[in-house]
């Protein structure tokens, strides 16, 4: 397995990577170009040349940054690639001079994230916009 710091992605490669960790269908969606508007950085796992897990970090400008789609291919999943993506988001957040690495997660996602990450619950809200 092999983690890069904010790699050149394939749009379709990591289209399709989150479509099947998040069980959706390929949107086209333009990850390249959000990636590098959006993020402080990213995190890419491949294996033999494949893309097979992700985490994007978008920060506040201050000392709050953010997890966003976490990801690892589903027939890889439970071998500890999103554990160590986040530890990795984790340390290069902390290089970057940030204080808090936030994450929304759902109820099923409890274990990963407070077990295996170390997060600790907060209270949080969230709107729906559409």
């Amino acid at each position: 397995m092999t983690y890069d710091l904010s790699p050149p992605l394939d749009d379709a490669e990591l289209d399709a990577l989150h479509a099947a960790a998040f069980g959706g269908s390929p949107l086209g969606a333009p990850w390249r170009e959000r990636l590098e508007r959006h993020s402080l950085f990213w995190i890419a796992a491949t294996l033999n040349g494949d893309l097979v897990g992700f985490v994007n970090v978008i920060g506040d400008g201050g000392v709050h940054a953010f997890l966003l789609d976490t990801c690892v291919a589903p027939d890889l999943q439970g071998r500890g690639i999103g554990a160590s993506l986040v530890r990795r988001a984790a340390a290069e957040a902390r290089r970057r001079g940030c204080h808090w690495l936030h994450a929304d997660y759902e109820p099923h996602l409890v274990e990963f994230y407070e077990r295996g990450c170390g997060m600790r619950p907060t209270a949080a809200g969230l709107l729906r916009l559409i």
